[in-house]
């Protein structure tokens, strides 16, 4: 493995788990350089791959300077919402749709209910520290909980939501991929268009087995990843 490589990725790793926290500085090329034992066109590489990745700006006057981490989100049933609040991201919501409308056949095979059954359609736009990370679109029964009004969506989560109406989630099925983000997309979630962006669809269930959501959501690859635990065959 290259050394720059090394050196970023250690950086990154202090970037990711809050020891470099979003507005520290870097030590300049020299002092970095002079500290890892290593040339200062190795440390510069080093640095511009953080810069690459966006994780950190060069600022004239300043220096290398933290502007966020990436938030890595382990694989389990909880929302974006409770994952960025325990690891102190300060999340935040604007809310676009909120609204009750026939079933789609693809949402309807997606909750098994026949199509034009009303569902509750939502779609919000997840802050973390006030930058956009997520376009988040859900569909849920009509007739699963009260309809919140859009203050209550901007201040909680939708799972927090659905425990509190008594709704205890049990399982789902998900499947996540990737793609470019069109104009629109872009836009709404302040990246380049053509920028990557990580899909997840999921669909959740109840103990005794009844689709309760239907999700589709966008996740800017720039500022999200998904950790994944794996075990060897028994």
């Amino acid at each position: 493995m290259p050394l720059y490589f090394q050196v970023a990725t250690q950086l990154e790793a202090a970037i990711d788990s809050g020891a470099l926290p979003p507005g520290s500085r870097l030590d300049n090329e020299v002092q970095l350089a002079g500290r890892l034992g290593l040339s200062r066109p190795t440390v510069r590489q080093a640095i511009q791959t953080l810069v690459d990745k966006g994780l950190v700006v060069r600022k004239r006057g300043v220096g290398s300077q933290v502007v966020h981490n990436r938030v890595k989100r382990s694989l389990e049933l909880s929302s974006l919402y409770d994952d960025l609040s325990r690891i102190g991201q300060q999340p935040t919501t604007r809310v676009l749709t909120n609204t009750v409308e026939p079933a789609s056949p693809p949402v309807a095979r997606a909750l098994d209910v026949p199509e034009k059954t009303p569902v509750w359609h939502l779609e919000r736009v997840r802050y973390a520290r006030s930058e956009p990370i997520a376009r988040m679109r859900n569909h849920l029964p009509a007739d699963l909980i009260a309809q919140p009004g859009d203050e209550l969506l901007a201040e909680r989560g939708l799972y927090q939501l659905l425990r509190a109406g008594g709704m205890r989630l049990h399982a789902a099925r998900q499947t996540i991929g990737a793609r470019a983000a069109n104009r629109a997309e872009a836009e709404l979630l302040e990246e380049p268009e053509g920028a990557p962006l990580l899909t997840m669809e999921r669909t959740a269930y109840d103990a005794e087995g009844r689709a309760v959501e239907y999700g589709s959501h966008l996740y800017r690859a720039s500022r999200y990843s998904f950790d994944l635990s794996l075990r060897g065959p028994a």
